[in-house]
């Protein structure tokens, strides 16, 4: 059985299991990608599908923060639908 790699939310800081977690990557050429299948290479941060961790990390630019880039809001938007998507829609907001 192989072991599953942890990861942490940068938002909330709880631990999972890296397959429960979003990845977006910042690439070479400084590109910000929503990772669904967490392979893009590029240093990546991991948030909960959540939309209060979504809020939060935009509030307190967490990711800006750990991907030392400014993130325009087409991206928050985009990880808004991964996460909408993932969750099955039932989200307030």
């Amino acid at each position: 059985m192989r072991n599953i790699p942890q990861r942490t939310c940068i938002v909330c800081r709880s631990q999972k299991n890296k397959n429960e977690l979003l990845r977006i990557v910042k690439n070479k050429e400084n590109q910000i990608k929503v990772d669904e299948i967490g392979k893009e290479s590029g240093r990546g941060a991991y948030i909960c599908y959540d939309m209060n961790c979504l809020e939060k990390a935009q509030k307190s630019k967490k990711l800006e923060k750990a991907l030392e880039i400014k993130i325009y809001n087409e991206i928050y938007e985009e990880i808004k639908r991964v996460i909408e998507k993932n969750v099955g829609g039932d989200v307030i907001g």
